[in-house]
């Protein structure tokens, strides 16, 4: 989807500013011009299509579906949507900010944010040609099960107040001016600025850190720490890739080359999912948006489940 800005990146760092391809400062700029701009696109984007349609359409209609006796279905149809968007964790951000705005349940919108960074269909296709349908089969059906059930936890927790960013009602009844298309542009692209200028600044600093990360931490130190079959690895390879932050299919290949130098494959996919579910940059852009209490609940159950799901790796493969 955004080749064209991966190229025009690429074009500017390497060829207008000179740095070297491959090299460390090279890569962590090119990571950070070209992340940078593609979420200021998304967030932007999706945040005023939302804001535009919720003026349209009965969002609270759709809201009560996903509550009640249709909790648990609402959950399952995050997270299945989750699988068909190719985000990373801090692209997914928008959409999750969009449905806040349309009101659908916290825990659902987490069931959505969870799942969508995990399994897109591009991850699912690497990890076939990687490592074989068993395994990938395994690993969307486990990732399916934590967006789902994490979803239903936090869902479960009262945490609506922890929502810092405000959640306006949608109005039943508007006024002649209110109906007109020109109107709802104006209103959505104000509400869409206001929003943008709160969280832009943690957005920059967020890819700045996982820019910095991606570009310096090398495979080696990783495996120096968290490779062998000794019990404690699944667990340092959580805390190591947490900082991180790349999307699952820039990660794969980094998993490939961990398995090849000893690590456990139960390991590695915690390392991975790690990376791409819970990156810092990540908690730098919701830190904006919600309370570190909600943030760390949502980092706390991730990353047990995670965890779970290296040593489950590691028992049954």
């Amino acid at each position: 989807m955004f080749d064209w800005l991966v190229n025009l990146s690429a074009i500017f760092v390497f060829d207008n500013l000179g740095l070297e391809k491959g090299s460390h400062l090279g890569e962590a700029f090119h990571f950070f011009i070209y992340d940078t701009i593609k979420i200021f696109i998304l967030l932007i984007t999706i945040i005023y299509l939302v804001t535009l349609l919720r003026s349209y359409f009965p969002i609270e209609k759709a809201r009560d579906y996903l509550s009640g006796k249709h909790k648990i279905i609402g959950h399952i149809m995050a997270a299945i949507f989750g699988v068909i968007t190719p985000f990373c964790s801090c692209s997914a951000i928008p959409l999750f900010l969009g449905f806040l705005q349309a009101r659908i349940p916290l825990g659902v919108t987490f069931s959505y944010l969870i799942s969508a960074p995990l399994s897109d269909a591009v991850v699912i296709a690497l990890i076939f040609s990687l490592f074989g349908w068993k395994i990938a089969f395994l690993y969307v059906g486990i990732g399916l099960i934590i967006a789902i059930f994490a979803g239903l936890i936090i869902g479960t927790m009262n945490l609506e107040k922890e929502v810092l960013i405000e959640v306006k009602p949608v109005d039943v009844e508007y006024e002649e001016e209110q109906r007109k298309f020109s109107y709802k542009i104006k209103e959505s692209w104000e509400y869409t600025s206001d929003i943008f200028k709160k969280i832009y600044l943690y957005v920059i600093i967020g890819v700045g850190i996982g820019a910095f990360i991606h570009g310096y931490v090398p495979a080696d130190f990783i495996t120096k720490y968290a490779g062998g079959d000794v019990w404690y690895a699944p667990i340092v390879a959580v805390i190591m890739g947490i900082p991180m932050y790349s999307n699952a299919a820039g990660i794969l290949p980094l998993v490939e080359v961990l398995t090849q130098k000893g690590m456990l494959l139960g390991t590695a996919l915690s390392f991975m999912m790690a990376v791409v579910a819970l990156s810092l940059p990540e908690a730098m852009i919701l830190k904006r948006v919600l309370s570190i209490k909600l943030i760390s609940i949502f980092f706390g159950i991730v990353g047990f489940a995670i965890l779970l799901t290296g040593y489950l790796f590691n028992a049954i493969l």
